[in-house]
Parts: C-alpha cells; sequence; structure tokens
C-alpha cells in the first residue's frame, strides 16, 4: 500500500517544487521505500464473491500505475484530477472527440501543426465547426466566439512555433461568457511558470514527452481538469475505451522525470533568456521570437501570468532565407538536429521541413530547445554555426 506522509503534510504545506521532489511525499507502507513502486499488471484479483473491492479490475480502465503522477500533476496544476495518455496527441484528441456533431470549436492559427490538422479533418468528418484565429488577440476570439454554439475554445500557450502569447484569463472570460470550455496547451510553460486553472482555465493539456519527462525517453499525454463534471467524464470514457493509455513502465518514468521537472525548467529558462538576447546581436540573425525579450508581442502578459522565467524554447530568423536557416542547422555539434522539446539536451530544428508546405511557419525559422548544458557553450556553438552558413 501506497500512502502518503499525513504527519509531514500536518506541519507544513509543501511549495510545488517540494511537492515535485519528492513525488507527493507518498511512501510504500510495506517496504518504507523511498523510490516510487513500477507496478506492471494488467489485471487484478476478484474476490471470492466474484466482486472487485480493490476498485481495479483491468489496467486499461484504472492502472495503479498512474495514480501518484496523475495526483502529482492534480496537485501541481491544482486541478481535481489528472489523467495520462499514450502520448500528447492522444490526450488532445480525446478532449476535442468529447464534442458532439453541430458543436462549434475555436482554435490558434498558430500552434503544435499536427494537431491543427488533425483539427481540420476531424472537425469535416465530426460535424464539428471549427474557426481558426488569432489566439492572442482577444477581439479575434471574442468576435469568433458564438454563444450557445461554441462548446470549447482550445488555444496554446507560448503557441508553437513562434512562441505567440495568449492572455489565458482574458480568453477564459470570453469562453465561459459563451457557456465554452477553455482548454489550454501548457507544454512549454509547464506548471512550473504557469498554472492555467487558476487563471480560469477549464482544462490543461501537457505533451509529457516534453519537459514533464525531461529525458526524451518515453512519448505521453496527460490531461488536468478543474472539475470532475460531465465533459471530463466523456473524456475519461474516450481513454477507456479507445485505450490510449499509457504503458506502466512509461508511467513509471514520467513520474521519475517530473521529480526533476522544477530545476530542470528553471535552468532551461535561464539558458533561454541568455541565449535569446545574445542571438539579438548576432549579425546573421534577423529575429529572436522570444517571450523574455522587452520588445517582444505578448512579452507583458507572458510577464504577468509566466512566474519564474519565460520558458527554454527560442525560435530565431537566419538571415539569408531557408538554405541559410538549413546550413546553419547542420553546422552545430553540441546542439542536436532532432524534433521535439523540453530534454535536458538542447534540440536544433529547422521546423518547416517537419510541417510541410502549408506551413504557416517562415522558411528561414530555427525552433531551439534550450536544455540544461553550458549556456556558454550553447551560445558559442549557434555563432560558429550562423557564421559558417554565411561564409
Amino acid at each position: 500500500m501506497v500512502t502518503e506522509p499525513a504527519v509531514c503534510l500536518a506541519k507544513i504545506e509543501p511549495k510545488p517544487a517540494t511537492l515535485a521532489a519528492q513525488a507527493l511525499g507518498w511512501i510504500d507502507e510495506r517496504t518504507r521505500a523511498v523510490a516510487p513502486q513500477l507496478h506492471l499488471s494488467s489485471t487484478f484479483l476478484r474476490d471470492e464473491d466474484n466482486q472487485y473491492r480493490s476498485g481495479r479490475n483491468y489496467a486499461r480502465a484504472d492502472n495503479p500505475a498512474f495514480d501518484q503522477p496523475e495526483h502529482l500533476l492534480a496537485a501541481l496544476e491544482k486541478g481535481e484530477e489528472a489523467m495520462l495518455f499514450a502520448s500528447g496527441m492522444a490526450a488532445a484528441t480525446a478532449v476535442f472527440q468529447a464534442l458532439r456533431p453541430g458543436d462549434r470549436l475555436v482554435a490558434p492559427k498558430v500552434m503544435y501543426w499536427s494537431l491543427r490538422k488533425w483539427i481540420a479533418g476531424f472537425a469535416s468528418t465530426w460535424g464539428v465547426a471549427v474557426d481558426f484565429v488569432e489566439m492572442s488577440d482577444p477581439d479575434a476570439v471574442r468576435h469568433a466566439v458564438q454563444a450557445g454554439r461554441t462548446k470549447l475554445v482550445w488555444t496554446e500557450t507560448p503557441g508553437n512555433p513562434m512562441w505567440n502569447i495568449t492572455d489565458i484569463a482574458a480568453v477564459a472570460e470570453i469562453a465561459h461568457a459563451a457557456g465554452a470550455k477553455l482548454a489550454v496547451d501548457s507544454t512549454v510553460a509547464t506548471p512550473v511558470l504557469t498554472r492555467p486553472i487558476e487563471l480560469g482555465a477549464d482544462i490543461v493539456m501537457h505533451s509529457a514527452t516534453k519537459y514533464l519527462n525531461g529525458h526524451s525517453d518515453i512519448v505521453a499525454g496527460a490531461l488536468v481538469t478543474r472539475a470532475k463534471d460531465e465533459f471530463w467524464e466523456g473524456i475519461k470514457q474516450n481513454r477507456i475505451q479507445l485505450g490510449g493509455i499509457l504503458g506502466s513502465f512509461e508511467s513509471w518514468l514520467l513520474l521519475r522525470g517530473m521529480r526533476t521537472l522544477f530545476p530542470r525548467v528553471r535552468a532551461a529558462c535561464a539558458s533561454a533568456q541568455r541565449i535569446a538576447e545574445a542571438l539579438q546581436a548576432d549579425p546573421n540573425v534577423s529575429a529572436v521570437l522570444y517571450p523574455g525579450l522587452p520588445d517582444f508581442p505578448g512579452h507583458a502578459i507572458a510577464a504577468r501570468q509566466m512566474n519564474g522565467g519565460f520558458g527554454g524554447m527560442i525560435s530565431i530568423r537566419v538571415k539569408g532565407g531557408e538554405q541559410a536557416a538549413i546550413a546553419t542547422a547542420a553546422n552545430v555539434h553540441i546542439w542536436k538536429r532532432a524534433t521535439s522539446l523540453g530534454g535536458v539536451e538542447s534540440l536544433i530544428e529547422h521546423r518547416a521541413s517537419i510541417e510541410g508546405p502549408d506551413t504557416p511557419c517562415p522558411p528561414d525559422l530555427l525552433r531551439l530547445s534550450a536544455g540544461i548544458e553550458d549556456t556558454g557553450d550553447l551560445i558559442a556553438d549557434l555563432s560558429q554555426a550562423l557564421e559558417a552558413a554565411h561564409r
């Protein structure tokens, strides 16, 4: 049996960084182990009278491997309940699949490209109307939301890969006034920097592959809800019936990663800020897109709703266009040319090549995920790569 150390919690109320580092402080009463257990069973024993008094019968519906990471994430996000999924896409699509034919939804023009493409196809086949808007403009959101018809407003902030900032509180007010829910993809911000539920959001989504895990060794997704209402129960049934669940070992790896979430994110934020400032002075860079820069559109909003940093993600636009950008990525030595973000290693990617011909991403843009290496090394590597691309 795993339990929370009530004696300790009765004395003080631990801060989020403490909750994460100690994984809520849960321990195995039988062994007194500090490290979380790994639960691998897919099925559970019935009682002699054919009942399941343990509350569990099959891992797809209720896996004990989910308990600790789900409780921890709900605590960090100040939500009522969390659910783990097999991927960020599985988590996000479970929310949209809880909509009904005839519903309307509003989503950002700039967001994770694979999900945006999926939404467009889903809407046309599911009978859901979708409006893609500039989510950083509350007036555009207000114009798109239709009272009584729009059921869901989805946003992503900072928005990949331009790092557009959504005013969560303002958009939540607009959504709720129309009778809609607000869901926020907070993958880049993480609960270290932003807790959307405290700003009015109803659901928070994470691609847990990224910062929550932080070690580039699993694919996972998660949702957190403000309230266990009918809409949330519909999402829960989607997970059970469609089977988009996380494996037990992956759940354990996710929990292990979440225990170092705060120091990793803080280190990435500090490094990203220094890198962004250094790249502003690079003669081979035409623009630096980072919410921590005072001249970045949305900086003031980001400063208000992101506490302790502006994230570990930066994008740069390289002088010389697409070929110069690709050449820059080809000449790095420390940065790794790979898709994804939020790991301990720093990644660089020519994003338009990934997203394809319909992307709104500029062809001269490189997306950077700052890891936890020495910041000076990262800056020097980018500088020499940019110089090499322009020789």
